[in-house]
């Protein structure tokens, strides 16, 4: 083809070259192409058939150019081989025209109706007047709902409560529908000159019609990038209110045309409290309503709030159990010790991590409170500035989702209960009511016994896991060696396990030296002893209860945990990211990938040169030049302009970047969850929707108006 082309164009200068340096250093401009040999399928580029091959040429407008005595002297075609080219163009016109009739035929016969046979018209059927009305109604109406979502107008206006008998006033959706008509659109005005003022425009059954349909054309356009992708993870994240209702937050990650790692938000799933029930509707709505196809699923997450941790570990085993690459993982967006923290099935510790969550609530939506403790720190930590500095940096942070949580909340609880205490006893009106009441409540459950030895035994266990989850979520040479040092983290677990009698009598007195220095007394909890009922055995001290009640099955929960969340099919994958150069480059280039990909094999292109390929993509960047330096994440090797000569390594690396433990390098492609996070906090929880919600988090994705009417009058004709 390429040597068409250079004959073609009269250029004897380039007969020599080779076609691969034609196509990097020569271009030929569109014009010396025919129209049908160009594909306009997109606006922003031109695509070239494959046949394709330049024909119009002006071989006389150089004479009459002065200017032209620079340019390269073109070849003139002799008689015979513009005959020649007469004919090439002839032939190749009459290949198009027998090929388009073949398909035309082809499409007549698939067109066939279904009840007698009859060939339908090609012709679509003009709309009446009254039915193009309709549409442009329907239009109006869908881009009002398309705008309060966008900007998160909840569809009620006042509560009827709020008005005297008799009043009526027009909710939100109604009120636009009037600015509309005021500002002059004159399809509403025709359809509600009529109406009485005091009637709704659009009935509520109506407008939650609409919005499913919204809601299913927005997430539709997410899902078809996931189905082109093939491959995806599910992630979900914790339980949320949507207007009295529990409901499951899900995202979808995958990797898009343009090779990034993308997580997207597509919509909220009921909760259920039955985990069976959970499962089958949480793999009811993927299949059936979303379109996916599980198959190609090859990771699942789920960030839970404290006690739901053992529901949505049955929803993660039934999948497994139908589609076992579908990994069980950590979350990038999670810290492994708060998930751990939170999965933990301790009564004590789920009340301690909702006391700690309040807590860091509180002084967050107080600036005042902040300084406040900032003075608290500043007159404990007299001695050692540079901790009291780190502890008010720490304070102004999200510490409540760091690896050391219990650490730092430890370090800080001497400051926060003096701080809290000074807030409820001030006399003063310098605090609202609401700041002093949360304050003494909070400074109680601060300073109970229960809470104290629950944070202290929780930092020591945490301990042992700490730096394996800080490397989880740090660059991709961290990640691979993180997952060959389990062993040892479960080795020393299995260690404390074995001697828990002695690692627990060491936390206990760290708790009850913290208890003295705030002056609370060491005691069983009284739920405890109520229960007991006068049966008090006087044998069960306190050090006791809380290792029988907190620090045996936390730490066998925890041990259990980690062998579930990094089963061998999970390992086996970490171990691939030895593909990334960076990780090659540090263990000096002697990798042994192929025995682990294995469990990839069905998602490779060409399977059976897996090994030769991977023995090329080793030389190619051992033998690199000086000044190249090695890709150090996913993200990059994905982007390389040669990943194309390596189909193999690029799936491998693809899947790869789908475990959801794997974070989203480029941060404008993760936005998804930041999105559903803000949407939540900026909207009251008896205003939330579930439709409205998707169309405020996915604003920027587009929408097909006609689609919308088009699926509107099929589904309510």
């Amino acid at each position: 083809r390429c040597q068409r082309w250079v004959e073609n164009c009269r250029r004897a200068d380039l007969e020599d070259k080779t076609p691969d340096q034609l196509n990097k250093h020569y271009r030929l401009c569109a014009k010396h192409f025919e129209t049908s040999m160009i594909c306009r399928s997109s606006p922003y580029r031109t695509v070239l058939r494959d046949n394709a091959v330049p024909t119009i040429f002006d071989l006389t407008s150089h004479l009459n150019n002065p200017h032209s005595r620079h340019r390269k002297r073109i070849k003139e075609l002799s008689e015979e081989e513009i005959r020649t080219l007469k004919q090439q163009k002839i032939d190749e016109a009459f290949e198009r025209k027998q090929a388009t009739q073949e398909l035309n035929e082809n499409n007549e016969q698939n067109t066939v109706s279904e009840e007698g046979g009859e060939e339908q018209e090609e012709k679509a059927i003009p709309l009446t007047l009254e039915e193009r009305e309709n549409k442009d109604y329907l239009k109006s109406l869908f881009e009002i709902l398309i705008l309060m979502g966008k900007q998160n107008i909840p569809l009620d206006g006042h509560n009827v409560d709020e008005l005297p008998e008799g009043i009526f006033t027009s909710d939100n959706f109604q009120a636009l529908l009037e600015y509309r008509i005021n500002g002059g659109d004159e399809v509403l005005r025709k359809r509600f000159e009529m109406t009485a003022v005091n009637l709704e425009y659009c009935s509520k059954t109506q407008q939650k019609q609409m919005l499913e349909i919204c809601e299913n054309c927005v997430r539709e356009e997410t899902l078809r990038e996931v189905r082109d992708s093939h491959f995806f993870s599910i992630v979900t994240d914790e339980v949320v209110d949507i207007a009295g209702e529990e409901h499951l937050p899900v995202l979808v990650r995958f990797v898009d045309d343009s090779h990034n790692l993308r997580e997207e938000f597509i919509g909220f799933l009921p909760y259920e409290a039955d985990p069976e029930i959970l499962a089958v509707k949480f793999h009811a709505t993927i299949t059936e309503k979303w379109g996916l196809n599980m198959e190609y699923c090859r990771g699942q997450a789920y960030i839970v709030s404290s006690g739901f941790a053992s529901k949505m570990k049955v929803v993660a085993t039934r999948l497994l159990e139908k589609y076992p690459q579908a990994v069980y993982t950590l979350c990038s967006s999670c810290a492994l010790n708060v998930w751990l923290a939170k999965s933990v099935p301790v009564v004590g510790v789920s009340i301690a991590l909702g006391t700690i969550e309040e807590v860091y609530c509180l002084f967050n939506q107080s600036p005042q409170l902040l300084v406040e403790l900032d003075n608290t720190i500043s007159a404990l930590f007299q001695d050692n500035d540079k901790k009291g500095n780190e502890l008010k940096k720490i304070c102004r942070s999200q510490w409540t989702g760091r690896h050391d949580t219990f650490e730092v909340l430890v370090d800080l609880l001497q400051a926060l209960v003096m701080c809290l205490d000074a807030v409820s006893s001030d006399l003063s009106v310098r605090w609202n009511n609401f700041i002093v009441g949360r304050a003494f409540v909070l400074s109680s459950a601060l300073t109970d016994f229960d809470f104290i030895v629950t944070i202290v035994i929780m930092k020591n266990v945490l301990s042992f896991t700490r730096a394996f989850g800080k490397n989880l979520q740090g660059q991709t040479s961290d990640v691979f060696f993180a997952a060959g040092s389990l062993t040892a983290v479960l080795h020393s677990l299995n260690e404390v396990m074995e001697n828990i009698e002695v690692y627990h009598e060491f936390w206990f007195e760290e708790a009850t030296n913290l208890a003295t220095k705030l002056d609370v007394q060491i005691r069983l909890p009284g739920k405890f002893r109520r229960a007991q009922q006068g049966n008090f055995d006087p044998d069960m001290t306190s050090e006791n209860y809380y290792k029988e009640i907190l620090s045996v099955p936390t730490v066998e929960h925890i041990i259990q945990e980690l062998k579930d969340i990094f089963s061998e099919q999970h390992l086996k994958a970490l171990k691939c990211l030895s593909l990334v150069p960076s990780v090659m480059g540090q263990l000096k280039f002697n990798t042994s990938e192929e025995h682990h990909a294995d469990m990839f094999k069905n998602d490779l292109p060409n399977p059976d040169t897996l090994s030769a390929e991977l023995h090329c993509w080793r030389i190619k960047w051992k033998h690199r030049g000086k000044d190249i330096e090695l890709p150090a994440t996913i993200y990059e090797a994905l982007h390389l302009p040669d990943i194309k000569f390596f189909p193999n390594v690029y799936a491998l690396l693809k899947v790869l970047c789908l475990l959801p433990l794997m974070k989203v390098e480029n941060e404008k492609y993760g936005i998804g969850r930041k999105r559903l996070k803000a949407y939540l906090k900026n909207t009251l929880t008896g205003q939330r929707s579930s439709n409205l919600a998707l169309l405020n988090i996915n604003f920027d994705i587009k929408h097909d108006l006609d689609l919308m009417v088009d699926t509107y009058i099929k589904l309510y004709p």
